[in-house]
């Protein structure tokens, strides 16, 4: 391990959020730490901060006193820029400008060792830019924490053209004697997460201008069916649109208006309005005095059906429709097995019937294409779910032509094993599936162009965003070759180069591979 010694002193560039975070965290596992600011008052306030964090966790019984007292007495106001002439390693943590980080450090490279390493925790800045021009631009390396610093466990680690595999190293393994997770990335637009998570928000926008369902619907499915802690439209609430449809933008531009990260113009309406989220009072959702709580829209309730089988086909016995039977028996739900009828060989057997329904696992198709392409007008698709036994919400759609009887015929068995069902308008692919089949897709791309590997992707997202489940962990479990049918159908539908398939997902379901074995 060539993490940096406990002795060796951190300085920390920028006293904001992310700054005083790094600055706490360094201070925590052992070293010394300088902190600058050009306003020396926000230094004080910075520590002084930090010391009423350690009296809390005091309190909460996660540090002892005796360790907070310790960690504190090891922060220390630079006065001067010179200040930090005996550190080992700077990171950077000021405003998110190529010209203001590159001045930074060609100051810093008059002030400190040649052996020292310069870090910079921009989040979106190539490092291969911000290291042109200086006199060792190999030891200039990304050191990408995630806000809350000291909560958030995903730190990337990103390597520009001339950094040094050895500085990286060092980096790596000093944010994990830190207690973080590092995962190393090659210095491409938006690193890892910032490119990987845009189809969660894409997806989403596609869905509510294609009047999918209202965004407490959408949001509500991706949760309690998908697993996520918030929906799309709830975390850029959070997040805040103009951040958030910033960031989209320069990963857009940054590689040369790419289809599969174009903006949304919905998004741009909050942001020219100013809703901009919870900090404005207004986004996807009201907030503050007087705001009320939407709810998402459900099924009401309907009569539990007669009759349910289960095809025995072989072709339809994937993970997701055996997940769904189980759960269906655990409810006390008599499930016949039942083979293709004959004369229908050239058809696509049903996963369920239901009263004269056809129910299948969503394959990205629309319900009324799928009617079509099997004779079969009562169709109704259901939604993916990262746990089919615990889920508490499934999205369905039925097809046009569908006798309303049929679809309300399913709803009432979805109802009675427990689901409570959302009906999305018929939009191929409906809600989770794909929006995992799209993350699955980038994230096969970025291990695809070397930008990180399959572990790291899902690491990043697991610990950076807090997904449930690694995108390409996702695509295993799912099946490659039923993610790879997925983006197929979404392409031939819209036809647009948005969704085509990663070359690395081709390769994959050709081989019959998996990203984990």
């Amino acid at each position: 391990m060539s993490a940096l010694d406990q002795d060796r002193i951190v300085a920390v560039i920028g006293s904001g959020a992310m700054g005083a975070g790094i600055a706490q965290v360094a201070a925590v596992a052992g070293h010394t730490v300088k902190l600058y600011d050009t306003r020396p008052d926000a230094v004080a306030k910075a520590i002084a901060d930090i010391a009423k964090v350690f009296g809390k966790l005091v309190e909460k019984g996660r540090i002892s006193g005796a360790d907070a007292n310790a960690a504190h007495a090891r922060l220390h106001a630079a006065a001067t820029l010179a200040d930090v002439a005996g550190a080992a390693l700077v990171v950077e943590a000021i405003v998110e400008n190529l010209d203001v980080k590159r001045a930074l450090f060609a100051d810093l490279e008059a002030i400190v060792g040649d052996d020292c390493i310069l870090a910079t925790n921009t989040s979106s800045i190539s490092v291969t830019a911000i290291a042109a021009g200086l006199r060792r631009p190999q030891r200039v390396v990304g050191m990408h924490f995630f806000n809350p610093v000291p909560l958030m466990a995903l730190v990337e680690v990103v390597s520009g053209l001339a950094t040094d595999a050895g500085v990286a190293a060092t980096v790596h393994d000093t944010a994990a004697a830190w207690g973080k997770n590092p995962v190393h990335a090659r210095s491409t637009p938006g690193f890892i997460v910032n490119r990987a998570a845009r189809p969660f928000y894409a997806e989403g926008w596609r869905l509510l201008n294609e009047q999918a369902a209202d965004p407490a619907t959408i949001d509500a499915v991706v949760r309690e069916a998908g697993g996520f802690r918030m929906g799309p439209f709830e975390l850029m609430d959070l997040i805040g649109h103009d951040v958030n449809y910033s960031v989209t933008q320069s990963v857009f531009q940054a590689y040369y208006n790419d289809p599969r990260f174009t903006p949304s113009v919905l998004q741009k309406e909050l942001v020219d309005a100013g809703f901009l989220g919870r900090k404005s009072g207004r986004g996807c959702y009201r907030y503050g005095d007087g705001a009320t709580t939407v709810p998402p829209r459900s099924e009401a309730p309907q009569a539990r059906p007669e009759f349910v089988s289960y095809s025995a086909d072989a072709g339809v016995q994937d993970a997701a429709t055996d997940a769904m039977a189980r759960r269906l028996r655990q409810a006390g739900i008599a499930v016949s097995s039942r083979k293709p009828a004959e004369g229908h060989a050239s058809a696509e057997a049903p996963a369920f019937h239901c009263n004269g329904a056809a129910v299948y696992l969503t394959d990205g198709r629309s319900a009324t294409e799928r009617a079509r392409a099997n004779h079969h007008p009562d169709t109704v698709l259901f939604d993916l779910a990262l746990d089919y036994a615990s889920a508490t919400r499934i999205a369905v759609a039925c097809a046009d032509q569908c006798d309303p009887a049929a679809f309300n015929a399913v709803v009432g068995l979805l109802q009675a094993a427990g689901f409570a069902v959302s009906r999305l308008d018929d939009v191929p692919g409906l809600a989770v599936m794909r929006t995992v089949a799209m993350l699955a897709n980038e994230a096969a791309d970025i291990v695809h162009q070397g930008v990180c590997s399959a572990q790291a992707v899902d690491t990043a997202l697991l610990k950076g965003v807090n997904y449930p489940r690694g995108p390409l962990a996702w695509a295993d479990a799912v099946g490659i070759a039923h993610i790879v049918t997925v983006l197929h159908n979404l392409a031939a539908t819209y036809g647009e180069d948005r969704y085509r398939v990663s070359p690395l997902l081709r390769r994959k379901h050709a081989s019959g591979g998996r990203f984990h074995e």
